[in-house]
């Protein structure tokens, strides 16, 4: 059976920019269901389905243009590890497509259709190897392990999310060039549309110590089926300076999700800390103003933060401002090479 599938590209046409849900985790937590376990949100696809599809309903009532599934840390490896047999892993996998493609049909039939929204782009949510190793490593990469090891831990569940049906394969909280190459790499043989979303130390530099434009600069190029590039789980307070890292060294939409502004420590596995101040809308603002094409939160974020950034995107939309002029471009991937066209207002 073929799937339809939504792109970024429409949803771009019909808003200009895209609004990204918010966590998953965070969310959850506020339901009541206990994070404090080594599957994380994952456990929740299996204990409380219900509470996933709440989720995602709740992220398109407050804005939401797309949602992320709530597979980050669903992995074959480590559901096995906890008891699951191989067939029943794979389904887990499964599964957080599944319920995303119920809960957006079913916010469209009450509300979204003839609120005149767009149709919510289904985001498969890939973590690294990090996130599996649940130590801190997404936030350090330089993980010690083969290449060979890395593509055999992502490509199963890679062919799940993407069988299922999600829209688009989303490779986020990448701490290491390598890793997102390899990814990069199953994706195309796939055929299928992806966005890599780097996770940063600063406003330069990605979590492994690379800089974000040399990243940018290596994927530009020889990945036809890459559709967006970004930042997410990473201090609020940076992504104007990796919005600016990454414009100037790839002519792709870029997405940004940052945390909400709390430091995370991995031994407790808990967020602390106050955030400086400044409101999420105002960073999300600034964000459109320096010309992301799509915004959202990531961890420590919830539903009023997707609110403010729905609002930060019309503010902008009503002053008619213009993020910078590269962004005035569309690139058109062919056999031939790469093309600019001029978009027409």
């Amino acid at each position: 059976m073929q799937i339809h599938r939504a792109s970024i590209a429409d949803i771009l046409k019909t808003s200009k920019q895209m609004v990204i849900d918010g966590s998953m985790s965070t969310a959850l937590e506020r339901m009541g269901v206990d994070m404090n376990h080594k599957l994380w949100t994952a456990r929740a696809l299996v204990e409380c389905p219900e509470n996933v599809k709440q989720v995602h309903k709740n992220y398109f009532k407050a804005g939401a243009d797309c949602g992320i599934t709530c597979s980050y840390q669903a992995t074959i490896p480590r559901l096995r590890e906890m008891g699951f047999t191989e067939r029943e892993a794979e389904d887990a996998v499964s599964k957080s497509v599944e319920l995303f493609l119920e809960a957006r049909q079913e916010w469209w039939r009450e509300e979204g259709e003839k609120a005149g929204r767009s149709w919510p782009l289904c985001l498969a949510g890939i973590g690294p190897y990090g996130a599996y190793l649940a130590d801190g490593s997404e936030y350090r990469g330089h993980y010690g392990v083969s290449r060979e090891v890395l593509r055999t831990f992502h490509e199963r569940r890679i062919h799940l999310l993407w069988e299922a049906g999600a829209d688009l394969l989303l490779f986020e909280t990448q701490p290491s060039l390598e890793e997102a190459l390899i990814e990069a790499e199953i994706a195309e043989e796939l055929g299928a549309d992806y966005w890599i979303s780097f996770s940063c130390r600063d406003g330069r530099h990605i979590n492994e110590g690379g800089s974000i434009a040399d990243c940018a600069k290596a994927l530009a190029q020889g990945h036809p089926h890459l559709r967006m590039l970004g930042v997410n789980c990473t201090k609020p307070g940076y992504i104007n300076s990796l919005l600016r890292e990454l414009k100037g060294a790839a002519e792709l939409p870029i997405g940004v999700y940052p945390n909400s502004g709390e430091e995370y420590d991995p031994v407790t596995k808990t967020w602390h800390g106050a955030a400086d101040g400044k409101s999420f809308q105002d960073y999300a603002l600034s964000y459109f103003q320096n010309g992301a094409a799509a915004v959202g939160g990531c961890c420590t974020t919830a539903e009023e933060h997707v609110r403010q950034t729905a609002q930060a995107r019309a503010e902008f939309q009503r002053s008619g401002c213009r993020p910078m002029m590269r962004d005035r471009f569309r690139w058109n991937r062919q056999e031939s090479g790469t093309n600019f066209k001029e978009i027409d207002d």
